[in-house]
């Protein structure tokens, strides 16, 4: 059974570039203080364009290990 994937930022990776962002069909990115920020949690559809273009491997989707496990969506703003 495939389990529902969660998007995942790791900050310190992030540089700020706003890749992901412009490549985001639901602007449910944007960049704040210099990092990406989800926006908008409802937009976002988890089509994985922006893991797909983030050169520095910052942004990525991801399934929890076990049911219940709590894995960090990209903080909003």
């Amino acid at each position: 059974m495939s389990k529902k994937k969660v998007l995942v930022l790791n900050s310190d990776w992030c540089k700020g570039c706003g890749i992901c962002a412009a490549f985001c069909p639901k602007q449910a990115l944007k960049i704040v203080d210099e990092k990406a920020r989800l926006v908008n949690q409802e937009a976002c559809i988890l089509c994985g364009q922006c893991e797909l273009r983030c050169p520095d491997y910052a942004i990525f989707l991801t399934e929890p290990e076990e049911e219940g496990d709590e894995v960090q969506w990209v903080k909003p703003y």
